[in-house]
């Protein structure tokens, strides 16, 4: 089994999407285990009620998950994307902020951020969060595009 460490080499290495998904699947694998039996359980809870759009529930799950282990990157990730389906945008991005200080590497974090900059048009905040993704992955699927994209906009409105 590779370390996390490992994957994040590889994934900046990968080139292919097939190789790159693989990579991090991996990845989520490892965040997704807490090693403890109380911990995965408010885990899973958690994200059955965000698969059911019980994005309360899922809060509260996520909640308890941060308050037992406030070191776990993915507690916070989680609880992230569920303020993020609730529409609750501050609250987001609030999680994102806490899971970055924890896993800075986390790319899921990072394209939720990316996506609510998107949505906010905030095309010079959408730039850094997509360097930081590109630092970590430069072949990720569509990343040169959009930063390619970003730039022109970005330079073309200095002008």
């Amino acid at each position: 089994m590779s370390t996390l460490d490992e994957l994040f080499v590889r994934l900046r290495e990968a080139t292919t999407p097939m190789e790159i998904e693989t990579l991090q699947s991996g990845i989520w694998q490892l965040w997704l285990t807490t090693g403890e039996h109380l911990l995965d359980k408010h885990l899973e809870a958690g994200m059955r009620a965000l698969s059911a759009g019980n994005y309360t529930q899922a809060i509260t799950d996520f909640t308890t998950l941060i308050e037992l282990q406030p070191t776990y990157a993915e507690g916070w990730n989680k609880r992230a994307t569920a303020y993020y389906l609730r529409g609750e945008y501050r609250a987001s991005l609030a999680d994102i902020r806490e899971t970055l200080r924890r896993e800075p590497r986390h790319f899921g974090a990072l394209s939720g951020w990316a996506s609510m900059l998107r949505t906010l048009a905030d095309d010079r905040g959408l730039l850094r969060v997509l360097v930081r993704l590109e630092q970590l992955c430069p072949h990720w699927p569509g990343i040169q595009g959009q930063l390619h994209e970003l730039r022109n906009r970005l330079n073309e409105s200095e002008e």
